[in-house]
């Protein structure tokens, strides 16, 4: 269990995603613009150093009704306040776009972690601790670059703020003295002392009463993510719902996930609450604490108005600057939130490619055939689902593979395109870019119906051959869509899906053409339509298929059966394994 606390792992933790960026090729400029923001941070400081001395010039001359002194003093603030404000308003503009340039930065990183090696493929396959990795790579990465560097300067703030205000509080406080058990006891720069208590009581019951935060943050964060998630996934299964009338039950779904989701957040407003009332309770009293502290000095006049002013700003500065966690105690929960899902999000990407490395499969991009020689195939629970695979598949010939349900057949093809991870033993294959793999649903990409044919994009077509191919393939009717953007995977049924990616198959060429059931959704004369094609208008295409119908025999020389008991393979001459 996480221990929710500002503890070594955390800052650790903070580290490990903070140090890459900074480490880029981007680096000159990341820190070009933070010793911007750091020497505007410190002018800001120094500003208010000086609006602090003004108090003191400003209020002795309001008591002393020194008009011109008075309104020279006025103008004087204008100046101040002027400076102030460019130096405030260039600090936020330079803020942001260092947080700009390091979300963009930090952002196409994880995007490039995730979509390497497949990671995408295996977290949602087998990587089930990782919840929407979606919410962790827009909004996480996005909160993490503003609340990093957003407590990074306000604590180089509040550190320099007290450093200059400390010792104004400690020289103009004075010495303190009372009597208790009979001795007279003198306290240099009580005032000072009296904020660094002050401070110190508010920070050590903020964070009694506020350390549940960071877990409910966090809790919070995930049920959003999920409530928002099952609505997403309808939204992609409408018509399968609509058709099965699931709405009853998704409904309920909704509302589960909906009830976790208000249960937490309720816990978060009444902690909240608490904090609420101590912070209230606390900035209240930090107004009129300096003037009941320096009253005395005041009424005995060892100090004017203005003294007593500037005691009060010094005091508020100083006791500011020592509560930042009180104030900032809130945010820094929710912060340490995104960090830890962040961080994990990060290090299970790791674990999962890693874990699929635990089996080892020589692959040899070097041969004209497809081969496999002692090939294991697993199930993610380390059980063999197919043993000692050996075959031999020749350019020319096509295969059909065949095998009762849960042999294996989609697996086997998973294994031989890479994207398996539990494999071991060692397969032959041709050239990457002479290979091409077609699943039972194809895949639609957002955008236009063109860029759907061209999916993914790796060779141009012009519009005639486009269309052509189109009404080759029976979707003709479609080519007035070509330049028409829509969800294409919900416009489309998934026959007309599968005649689509019949296109792309054409468009690429491939030598070797793996279909995983790619015909399920089509009669069998449309099938056998394809299939002709294929011979036809590729006649160097070598065509493997997962099929169960007996209408496919006819378009295929061999047969690979995977035998579901023995957990074998045999290759062999169509009708020598049971047509």
């Amino acid at each position: 269990m996480y221990k929710f606390a500002l503890s070594r792992q955390f800052f650790r933790d903070v580290w490990y995603l903070t140090k890459s960026y900074w480490q880029s090729e981007e680096k000159k400029k990341a820190f070009f613009l933070l010793g911007c923001i750091i020497s505007l941070t410190l002018g800001i400081v120094y500003m208010l150093v000086l609006l602090n001395q003004w108090n003191n010039s400003f209020y002795s001359a309001l008591q002393n009704y020194e008009t011109e002194k008075i309104f020279d003093e006025l103008l004087h603030f204008s100046w101040l306040a002027a400076i102030y404000i460019i130096l405030a308003v260039y600090s936020y503009y330079l803020q942001q776009t260092l947080i700009l340039h390091w979300r963009r930065w930090l952002t196409n990183r994880f995007i490039d972690i995730w979509l390497k090696n497949k990671t995408y493929y295996h977290l949602q396959m087998f990587g089930k601790d990782t919840d929407n990795p979606d919410q962790r790579i827009s909004e996480d990465v996005r909160l993490f670059v503003e609340m990093t560097l957003s407590f990074s300067v306000g604590l180089l703030k509040a550190f320099c703020t007290f450093a200059s205000f400390v010792v104004i509080l400690y020289k103009m406080s004075g010495p303190f003295t009372m009597q208790l058990l009979g001795h007279s006891w003198t306290i240099e720069g009580y005032l000072f002392w009296a904020a660094l208590i002050y401070s110190i009581i508010g920070t050590y019951i903020t964070h009694i009463v506020g350390r549940k935060l960071v877990q409910l943050n966090f809790i919070q964060q995930r049920y959003e993510a999920d409530f928002r998630f099952s609505m997403i996934r309808l939204r992609e299964s409408a018509e399968s719902v609509a058709f099965y009338r699931g709405e009853g039950q998704e409904g309920v779904v909704f509302k589960d996930r909906f009830k976790l989701l208000l249960e937490n957040f309720w816990k978060l407003v009444n902690k909240q609450k608490q904090l609420v009332w101590l912070n209230s309770g606390y900035s209240q009293i930090a107004i009129i604490f300096p003037f009941v502290a320096a009253m005395n000095r005041y009424l005995s006049k060892e100090f004017t108005l203005g003294g007593l002013m500037q005691v009060s700003s010094a005091f508020g500065n100083v006791q500011g600057a020592l509560s930042y966690f009180v104030d900032m105690y809130t945010s820094i929960a929710q912060w340490q939130a995104v960090v830890m899902r962040l961080t994990y999000f990060g290090r299970h990407m790791q674990e999962v490619s890693a874990d699929a490395e635990r089996f080892h499969l020589e692959r040899f991009a070097t041969s004209a055939a497809v081969s496999a020689e002692n090939m294991q195939v697993n199930l993610p629970d380390g059980s063999p689902l197919l043993q000692n695979i050996c075959f031999k598949l020749e350019p020319g010939k096509n295969v059909l593979i065949k095998g009762v349900s849960g042999s294996g057949k989609s697996t086997l093809l998973r294994a031989v395109a890479g994207i398996w991870p539990f494999v071991e033993g060692k397969i032959n294959l041709p050239k990457t870019d002479e290979l091409m793999f077609i699943p039972q649903k194809p895949y639609l990409p957002l955008g236009t119906l063109r860029e759907a044919l061209l999916y993914p994009g790796t060779k141009p077509v012009s519009d005639e051959a486009l269309k052509r191919l189109m009404e080759t393939c029976q979707i003709g009717y479609l080519q007035d869509k070509l330049d028409m953007a829509a969800d294409w995977s919900h416009v489309l049924s998934v026959g007309e899906q599968q005649r689509l990616a019949f296109v792309r198959a054409h468009i690429q060429q491939p030598i070797w053409l793996f279909l995983d059931e790619a015909t399920s959704a089509l009669d069998e004369e449309t099938e056998a339509a394809m299939y002709r094609l294929l011979a036809e208008r590729l006649p160097q295409t070598t065509v493997v298929s997962v099929g169960h119908r007996s209408t496919l025999n006819k378009f295929h020389q061999l047969q690979l059966y995977l035998d579901k008991n023995a957990r074998s393979a045999r290759l062999g001459e169509l009708h020598e394994t049971g047509r």
